[in-house]
């Protein structure tokens, strides 16, 4: 069993029903997951990468502290300028107890890409992984609380997590109030050790800080999806009935403004049936545009190559039937229609995995030609990329 199909797995226990939005969970020795990053890695990324403040940055004590002690700005000849990371300053900033905080790092390293779009099939919402790299006691941000839920996997070393649990419940990024502080000793303390995972609310108030020297852990921040959401979407859905685009009764008697009120409860009520919230969340898994990747050096029509590669790039694609039997794919947008054998083809890359154009035709009972001619289609709707073996 894989690293990512073991998360897949202890999150589709009786995770979602009895903890999710509810209450913290943690998973002990999951798996070994030194595939999604290493110190390695992370050296390569900040070495080769220009990942300026405030993506990567240092916290001490709840304080940021300024780039220009650990990075030196540049110049390029076209006059732009950026921080280049000075490794000796930034070393000595760590030692004396800073947490480094590299920010989308699922957008640099693709181990930690995948993992994200393991989760985002799971959880149907984006997901932005950080990564967090301490070697002392000191904690980085003191206690605070975050404005989505998150899933911890610690890499290496281990972590002291100290939960106070909320103090507002589903407290949200634009909120009317803003949450008080906890409680002076926190509800729970765990220590999380590499190989274990830890989820967490929106809105539980948690310090952290390493507890047996260093320590690296990454933060997957899952895009919160809420009643606000669903009732955006119904705003916008509302907009093709007349009742909704017409003038509000400004200036009529109450009679007839209480009339107008009548008319449009009942569309909002007829809209909000029970099937309201599957077809939200499929909807806006067909509009996701994932992360869209080049596939050069092929420029126009996929060649028919049986070694040649097909990604999805976005793990919300939807596939259906509909009443003619015939297969609907809804990605990035767009809505193809397409014979039964197309189905087979199809359901193998919706869960991310790249495959050859050769093992989906001799799957399917299509051409290598057919295979190409249809990933050419999605290719040029960006929401597929091809590569070489």
């Amino acid at each position: 069993m894989t690293t990512f199909s073991k998360v897949v797995e202890r999150l589709g226990e009786d995770f979602p029903t009895e903890a999710f939005g509810r209450t913290y969970r943690v998973w002990r020795g999951v798996a070994d997951f030194s595939s999604v990053l290493t110190w390695d890695d992370l050296n390569t990324v900040i070495g080769r990468g220009r990942l300026e403040a405030p993506r990567l940055r240092l916290h001490r004590d709840g304080d940021l502290i300024p780039w220009q002690r650990y990075a030196t700005a540049v110049t390029t000849r076209r006059n732009v300028v950026w921080q280049r990371i000075q490794p000796s300053r930034l070393h000595s900033q760590l030692h004396d107890g800073a947490s480094l905080v590299l920010d989308a790092v699922d957008e640099l390293h693709q181990p930690a890409e995948r993992l994200a779009q393991v989760l985002e099939g799971i959880f149907r919402g984006r997901v932005q992984i950080n990564v967090y790299a301490s070697w002392t006691a000191t904690e980085g941000f003191g206690s605070h609380w975050d404005d989505q839920d998150v899933i911890v996997v610690q890499l290496e070393g281990a972590k002291r997590w100290c939960l106070y649990g909320p103090t507002r419940i589903n407290p949200l990024h634009r909120d009317t109030e803003v949450p008080e502080p906890p409680a002076d000793e926190p509800i729970e303390e765990i220590v999380l050790r590499a190989g274990d995972m830890l989820y967490l609310p929106r809105g539980w108030w948690h310090a952290v800080a390493a507890t047996e020297g260093r320590s690296l852990h990454v933060t997957c921040g899952l895009q919160t999806t809420t009643g606000a959401d669903l009732l955006g979407w119904l705003s916008d859905r509302l907009r093709t009935w007349e009742t909704v685009r017409a003038h509000l009764p400004v200036f009529a008697p109450p009679q007839e403004q209480a009339a107008y009120l009548a008319l449009l409860r009942k569309g909002v009520m007829d809209a909000l049936h029970d099937g309201a919230i599957g077809e939200f969340l499929t909807a806006r898994d067909g509009i996701e545009p994932g992360r869209p990747m080049p596939s050069l050096p092929y420029l126009g029509a996929v060649r028919a190559r049986d070694d040649l590669n097909v990604r999805l790039t976005t793990a919300r694609a939807q596939l259906t039937d509909n009443d003619q039997d015939q297969v609907v794919l809804l990605a990035g947008g767009e809505e193809w229609t397409f014979a039964p054998p197309v189905r087979a083809v199809l359901s193998p890359l919706l869960d991310g995995a790249s495959l050859s154009l050769g093992y989906l035709a001799e799957t399917s009972g299509l051409t290598v030609g057919q295979v190409a001619g249809l990933v050419t289609e999605l290719v040029n709707a960006d929401v597929a990329a091809v590569n070489e073996p």
